[in-house]
């Protein structure tokens, strides 16, 4: 009997410890997102790429022209050849140029995400300990919470005032 009694105790006191848990949801990708900082580095990005965007359309611009001749029939055997020759070449450039742009934004974005997510951290281990929060759970982890739980606005506040964008 004792044992039982002591059994529905220790019950009822994890369930008044875990009333007392403070937790607070955030999403975290919205945070990071919402940041001034990655707005101005977005916008940098898009500075940085756009000449090689704009070769990448010229040269587009090219074999579409090169495609117009080709089946423009004006064209003599030789000529043809010369522009089959030529349209084969431009493409092989086009493709690389994707292929390297894509490889340099991938990891442009990947520095820029992994500073500011460690930085991110931070402010919501700084954050959890001002709330007295227990817990911090990511949204996507998240089944169900109340939006009062939510700290997302509060983390890109607090991360816009401690790394503001210069």
């Amino acid at each position: 009997m004792n044992k039982w009694l002591f059994a529905v105790l220790a019950l009822a006191s994890i369930g008044t410890a875990s009333a007392q848990l403070k937790i607070g949801v955030i999403n975290t990708q919205k945070a990071l997102l919402d940041t001034e900082e990655i707005k101005k580095d977005q916008l940098e990005m898009q500075a940085k790429f756009k000449p090689r965007q704009d070769q990448m359309i010229k040269l587009q611009k090219e074999l579409e022209d090169i495609q117009v001749q080709l089946n423009s029939g004006k064209l003599n055997e030789l000529g043809t050849q010369e522009m089959q020759t030529e349209g084969a070449r431009k493409q092989r450039e086009l493709q690389r140029m994707q292929q390297d742009l894509q490889e340099d934004v991938t990891n442009a974005r990947n520095d820029i995400l992994q500073k500011a997510g460690t930085r991110m951290q931070e402010i919501v281990k700084t954050l959890a300990t001002q709330k007295g929060l227990d817990l911090v759970v990511d949204t996507s982890n998240a089944i169900f919470y109340k939006p009062a739980l939510e700290i997302t606005a509060d983390a890109t506040a607090a991360y816009n005032k401690a790394y503001p964008a210069k």
